[in-house]
């Protein structure tokens, strides 16, 4: 470049100048639904197609927010909302029947169906920042007696604990497949500076090298089925607390939780480059363990235990502790919703795909419902939502306020 090439572009890049060069914005993140489902390939011959795709998809998770758990029910409410329905939809030949509910879902590809709502949590996650991502299994014991003898279906979810969205989805055939299902989903996401937790079946050297290598810290829980991890971390401890951590990088953090007659202290240990881990370069980065003892009391009862963790973070106690402490969180604020008030135990939804199509819908419609702050528990405002068409509104309207436009 010459010196005449390098002094035009100095006084482009001099803000008076009126032909300065201008940093192209950085596009905020398409957070329609409709946007991400736009690509969705219709599973129905166009001769048999009577009601349009997004009709179908539409009327479905507006009627699994206002309290639908079946197929009948989503028909149900969609005749009752019908004129409200039809502000904003085509509905050419009227509601779906439940059949036709039950034979689109059951068609729909999962993987594409998937796709769809992964690239839509991964837009509001762009928005909302992510920083706390958790792993676990459900069985959909309602499921069981699908075709092929499968038995109930087993889901491998992935959360964003802060803003309470399932970020992925991936079906297996019986828990003992969770360990695949795993990598598939750790693909899905933009895992930098995230903190993956997941529990003792993810433990594996692989998973944590891959959410190393994507950015992010793993906190993994390490039980029998590291029999060699778990005992050196468990002597590590032992030394360290005989010797009252003498010498080593360390933290505590200790929690106490009273309730129903029942109370329970948490002590939560880091110990920071531990020593004496023979197996710690078989793990990547990893630069802590964690030991959690708990004592619970019931009455005369008085129960212990200890759980221990790895993790490639160097990150306070506090944060770790944090972590752990969300983690369990997904059974109280997720799988005891998605089975107390979405009934998710008792859908008998099994041709085909349905189980894990219908089940992608509770999970977005629990993240909406979450995101009210209004007042009223998760069951309250599920029912809210089917009364008061105005609150329904309101909750789409966080999908993306042109959701609902006027024909």
């Amino acid at each position: 470049m010459s010196a005449a090439d390098l002094d035009r572009l100095a006084q482009r890049l001099d803000p008076t100048h009126p032909q300065r060069l201008v940093a192209a914005p950085t596009p905020e993140p398409e957070l329609s639904l409709l946007h991400h489902f736009a690509g969705l390939t219709d599973p129905r011959l166009k001769r048999t197609r009577r009601h349009e795709l997004t009709d179908i998809l539409v009327i479905a998770l507006c009627a699994v927010l206002g309290g639908a758990d079946s197929w009948n029910e989503i028909q149900a409410f969609g005749e009752a909302k019908k004129a409200w329905l039809g502000r904003f939809l085509a509905l050419p030949n009227g509601i779906p029947s439940h059949d036709t509910f039950n034979r689109v879902f059951a068609a729909l590809d999962p993987e594409a169906f998937r796709a769809c709502f992964t690239s839509w949590m991964s837009a509001v996650c762009a928005r909302l920042g992510l920083k706390h991502v958790q792993i676990d299994g459900k069985a959909l014991r309602g499921s069981r007696g699908r075709k092929g003898g499968l038995g109930c279906l087993h889901t491998v979810s992935v959360w964003a604990a802060e803003a309470g969205l399932t970020l992925g989805q991936v079906a297996v055939g019986d828990k003992s497949n969770e360990i695949t299902a795993i990598p598939r989903l750790l693909e899905l996401l933009d895992l930098s500076g995230a903190l993956v937790s997941i529990d003792a079946m993810g433990c594996q050297k692989e998973v944590a090298r891959q959410i190393v290598e994507a950015g992010g810290d793993y906190l993994l829980a390490v039980k029998e089925n590291q029999p060699t991890l778990h005992e050196e971390i468990r002597a590590c401890f032992s030394e360290a607390l005989d010797g009252e951590f003498a010498g080593l990088r360390h933290g505590v953090h200790v929690s106490r939780e009273e309730g129903h007659g029942r109370q329970e202290e948490r002590i939560y240990s880091v110990i920071y480059d531990p020593p004496g881990l023979a197996c710690k370069g078989d793990w990547p980065g990893l630069k802590a363990i964690v030991l959690v003892s708990r004592e619970r009391r019931e009455g005369d009862k008085v129960s212990h235990e200890a759980s221990y963790y790895i993790s490639s973070s160097a990150a306070g106690v506090k944060r770790l502790a944090a972590g752990i402490r969300g983690h369990w969180g997904i059974e109280n604020k997720v799988h005891w919703l998605l089975d107390v008030t979405f009934h998710e135990d008792q859908s008998r939804a099994r041709a085909g795909h349905a189980a894990e199509n219908l089940a992608w819908l509770r999970r977005v419609s629990l993240a909406l419902l979450r995101q009210d702050d209004g007042p009223g528990s998760i069951k309250v405002k599920r029912k809210t939502a089917g009364w008061d068409t105005d609150f329904l509104e309101r909750l789409l309207a966080r999908l993306d306020h042109h959701f609902l436009p006027e024909k």
